[in-house]
This record gives C-alpha cells, structure tokens and sequence, in this order.
C-alpha cells in the first residue's frame, strides 16, 4: 500500500490492515523457516508496510500534518 492510500482509511481500519499485515508476517516468516516460501521479495514488502501504517498513526496521534 502507498502512503496516501493509507491515509485515507480510518483509524480503525488502519489497526485491521496493522493486524493483517503482522499475520501474513508471521506466516511468512514461518514459511521461510521452514523452506516452504516461494516469494522471498514479499517479506520486505510486508514489513514496509507495517511500518507505513504505524508511522502514519504515529502522525495522527501527535497530530501532525503529513507533507504532500
């Protein structure tokens, strides 16, 4: 997901694609362990976009505005 993507969800729904993301995270992590992950480049991919989502609530939290 892009940034302005995300900023259009809800706060709510921010925390839905966070829990997703940390889910398939996991899987994937698991996946990999085990030999079993095909797609090496989504894990990257992944942990990106948690971090987009939480630096996004990060910003609405504090209250700043996001630059454009």
């Amino acid at each position: 997901m892009k940034a302005h993507e995300i900023r259009k969800l809800s706060s709510e729904d921010m925390h839905e694609q966070l829990q997703g993301y940390r889910q398939e995270l996991f899987n994937l992590r698991f996946q990999h362990s085990t030999g079993q992950l095909e797609n090496t480049q989504r894990l990257p991919q992944v942990r990106k976009n948690i971090a987009r989502i939480l630096s996004i609530l990060k910003e609405n939290q504090t209250g700043k505005d996001h630059v454009k």
